[in-house]
C-alpha cells in the first residue's frame, strides 16, 4: 500500500514537471502568435501556390522562419528567465544556432533562448555588489557581449549540429509514421494530453517545430491540426447539449461559443471528467479528424492561435479549405455519436461543478487563499496577465469587467502578458505559478495569485472588497447604510393614481430632495431634462433626472421609484408605467443607468414590477443587482 502511494506521488510529480515545462515552452511560443499568423499569411498568400503569387514578396518567407521566428524564441525565452537583458542574450546565442543551417531551428532556440538568460541571470548575481562605482555601465555592457559571443559560438560549433542530428532523427520517425499511415494514432496521446494539461508540450515541444519545417519545404502542414483540431470537444459539448439534461445541458452552448470559436479547449474538460468514458469519444474524433486531414491532403501554413474555427481557417492555404473544414466535421461527428451513446446509456446527471474541481486537481491546484487588498481605496486600474496576454487571461478580465460595471466601480480592466503589464496596475491578478515573474514587472502593483481565470471565488470578495473601500471609507455597517443607501423602501410609491408627466416628475423629485440625496432645485434640473428630451426609454419605463450642469446639486447618489398602474403619459403615443428618478454623484449617474438598464432589459421583470403591490418585492429587484 504505501509503495502504490509512492508510485502515485512520483507519477503526479512527473505530470506537474511536465505541464510546468509545457507552460515554460508556451511562454515563448504565444508571446509571438502574432509574428507566426504574419508569416503565415505572407506565406499563403505570396508563394507560388498562394493565393496572388509573388516572386518579390514572396522573398520574405524563407528569412522570416529561419532567421525571425527563432530569435524572437530565443529573445522571449531569455526574457522569461531574466528580463531584457537575459532576451538580448538569448537572441544572440540563438543565432549561434540559426546560422549555417537550412532548417527552422525552433528547438534549437528553445534550449539557447532560456540557457543565455540562465547564464547572464547567474552572473549578475555572482557580481551584485562588486562592482567598482562608475563601472556599472561598462561592465554590464561587455559582460553581455563577451557571454553573447561564448553561446553564439557554442551553439554553432556544439549545440546547433547537435540538434540538427535530433530533428533529423524526429523527421524521420514522423515520416515513417506518417508512411505508414499511423499519423491518426496519435489522437491516443494527444488527446487524453489535452485533458491532463499536457497541451502545450506536445504542441509547442514536438508539433509546431516540425510543423514549420515541414511547411517551409511543402507550404503546409498536417501537424498545425493534430492539437489545435476543435472537432473531438465541439462533439463532447453538442452531445451534452442534445442529450444531457440539467446545468451541463444549459452550460454546453456557451462552452461551444468559448471552445469553437474562441478557441479555448479547457472550457470542454470537465464535461470529459464528469463521464471519463467520454476520453474514448474525443479519442475517437481526433483519429477520424487526423486520417480525414490525411487522406485529403490537408495542412495549415503555421500554427493557429490557439485554435479556434477562425484561427484555422485563417492559417488554411489556398484550395485547403475543404479538406480542413471536413476533417473537423468529421472529427465533431464521430465525438457527437460516441460522447451521445455513453450519455444516454448513464441516464444521470452528474456534477458539473464536481468536475470542475477535478478539473483543478489535474491542473495541480488548491482553494483560492482569502485576499487582502491594501490598495482598495484607490484603485484606477486592473490588470490580468498570463503568459501570452490572451485566452484565460481575456476572459478573467472580461468577467471582472462586467462586474465591475454592474457594481458600479469606475475601475478599468484589462488583460495583458506578463511581460507587457501596464507600469500604471493598481492591482495584478495572475496565476499562482506566474506571480513572481508579474511582481519583478510591476513591483508596485498589489499582486493576487488565482488558480482559475475563469471561475475563481477571489472575484467576489475582491467586489465586496473594493465596493466597501471605495472612496476610502471604512467598514462601518451603520455608516455605508446612512451615506449610501441608494434605494431606500420608503422611496418606492406603488399603486399611484394617474398624472401629467411633470407632476410624476416633479414628485420623484421631492422624493430625492427629502431623502436627502438633492437639493431642492434639483427638480427643476429634472423638469429642464425632460423639456430637452424625454426620459422615456420604453417597456413602460421612464427615467427622469437632471441634466449635465445640475451636479452641482447632488448630494449623493440615490433613486426612488414609483408605479403608476393606469400609466402616465410621456408624449408621442408612450406611456409611463414605471418611474423610476434618479441622481448620480460625479460620475455615478451614468452608472446607475448602465445598472437600471440591465434590471430593466428582462421583460419579466419589469412586468412583475408594473403589477405588484408588494414594496419588498421591488426592493428585492433593485438591491439583488
Amino acid at each position: 500500500m504505501k509503495t502504490d502511494v509512492v508510485n502515485q506521488t512520483s507519477q503526479e510529480g512527473v505530470r506537474v514537471k511536465i505541464q510546468r515545462f509545457g507552460r515554460f515552452l508556451s511562454g515563448m511560443v504565444m508571446p509571438n502568435i502574432g509574428a507566426f499568423i504574419a508569416w503565415g499569411l505572407i506565406t499563403a498568400l505570396f508563394i507560388p501556390t498562394g493565393w496572388v503569387p509573388n516572386e518579390k514578396l514572396s522573398s520574405l518567407v524563407g528569412p522570416m522562419i529561419l532567421y525571425l521566428l527563432p530569435l524572437l524564441i530565443g529573445y522571449t525565452g531569455g526574457k522569461l528567465v531574466s528580463g531584457i537583458r537575459g532576451g538580448v542574450i538569448g537572441a544572440v546565442a540563438t543565432m549561434g544556432v540559426v546560422v549555417g543551417v537550412d532548417i527552422p531551428m525552433f528547438i534549437g532556440a528553445m534550449i539557447m533562448g532560456p540557457l543565455g538568460g540562465y547564464v547572464i541571470k547567474k552572473f549578475d548575481k555572482a557580481i551584485e555588489g562588486k562592482i567598482p562605482e562608475g563601472f556599472e555601465m561598462l561592465i554590464n555592457n561587455f559582460s553581455a557581449g563577451i557571454m553573447g559571443m561564448v553561446l553564439a559560438i557554442l551553439a554553432y560549433l556544439g549545440i546547433g549540429p547537435l540538434v540538427l542530428g535530433l530533428n533529423n532523427a524526429l523527421k524521420a520517425g514522423v515520416e515513417v509514421i506518417v508512411n505508414a499511415g499511423l499519423l491518426p494514432l496519435a489522437s491516443l496521446f494527444i488527446e487524453p494530453g489535452k485533458i491532463l494539461f499536457l497541451n502545450n508540450a506536445i504542441n509547442h515541444g514536438v508539433l509546431s517545430p516540425l510543423g514549420l519545417q515541414e511547411a517551409k519545404e511543402i507550404g503546409k502542414s498536417i501537424f498545425f491540426l493534430l492539437e489545435t483540431n476543435p472537432g473531438p470537444g465541439l462533439g463532447i459539448l453538442l452531445a451534452y447539449w442534445v442529450f444531457s439534461k440539467g446545468m451541463s445541458k444549459q452550460s454546453a452552448p456557451g462552452a461551444i461559443i468559448i471552445h469553437f470559436l474562441g478557441g479555448i479547449h479547457e472550457i470542454y474538460f470537465p464535461y470529459v471528467l464528469m463521464k471519463p468514458i467520454l476520453v474514448l469519444a474525443v479519442i475517437a474524433g481526433g483519429a477520424s479528424g487526423v486520417f480525414t486531414f490525411s487522406i485529403l491532403g490537408a495542412g495549415l501554413v503555421a500554427t493557429p492561435s490557439p485554435g479556434s474555427i477562425f484561427a484555422l481557417l485563417a492559417m488554411t492555404p489556398k484550395g485547403g479549405f475543404i479538406p480542413v473544414i471536413l476533417g473537423v466535421i468529421v472529427s465533431a461527428t464521430v465525438s457527437f455519436l460516441v460522447a451521445s451513446f455513453f450519455i444516454k446509456r448513464s441516464g444521470t446527471e452528474e456534477d458539473l461543478d464536481k468536475a470542475k474541481e477535478r478539473v483543478k486537481e489535474l491542473k495541480n491546484k488548491k482553494e483560492d487563499k482569502k485576499v487582502e487588498i491594501k490598495k482598495a481605496d484607490n484603485v484606477n486600474k486592473i490588470v490580468f496577465a498570463c503568459d501570452a496576454g490572451m485566452g484565460s487571461s481575456a476572459m478573467g478580465a472580461s468577467r471582472l469587467r462586467n462586474r465591475i460595471n454592474k457594481n458600479g466601480l469606475d475601475i478599468e480592466v484589462v488583460n495583458s502578458s506578463i511581460e507587457e503589464i501596464p507600469s500604471d496596475a493598481d492591482i495584478v491578478i495572475s496565476h499562482k505559478s506566474l506571480t513572481e515573474r508579474a511582481k519583478v514587472v510591476a513591483p508596485n502593483a498589489e499582486h493576487i495569485s488565482i488558480d482559475d481565470f475563469i471561475n475563481s471565488p477571489v472575484y467576489d470578495e475582491l467586489i465586496s472588497k473594493l465596493k466597501r473601500n471605495k472612496g476610502g471609507e471604512t467598514d462601518n455597517t451603520d455608516k455605508k447604510e446612512s451615506d449610501n443607501n441608494v434605494l431606500k423602501k420608503e422611496n418606492i410609491k406603488l399603486q399611484l393614481e394617474s398624472v401629467d408627466k411633470y407632476e410624476a416628475i416633479k414628485i420623484a423629485g421631492q422624493l430625492l430632495v427629502d431623502g436627502g440625496y438633492v437639493s431642492s432645485d434639483y427638480i427643476d434640473d429634472m423638469k429642464e431634462r425632460e423639456e430637452k428630451l424625454t426620459t422615456y426609454i420604453g417597456k413602460g419605463i421612464a427615467i427622469p433626472h437632471g441634466t449635465e450642469s445640475s451636479k452641482e446639486n447632488v448630494n449623493k447618489s440615490g433613486i426612488v421609484v414609483l408605479q403608476f398602474p393606469n400609466g402616465v403619459d410621456f408624449g408621442d403615443g408612450n406611456t409611463a408605467y414605471l418611474v423610476i428618478g434618479i441622481a448620480g454623484k460625479g460620475k455615478e449617474h451614468l452608472q446607475i443607468l448602465s445598472n437600471l438598464a440591465t434590471v430593466l432589459d428582462d421583460n419579466d421583470i419589469v412586468q412583475k414590477l408594473v403589477k405588484t403591490n408588494n414594496v419588498d418585492t421591488v426592493y428585492e429587484v433593485f438591491t439583488s443587482n
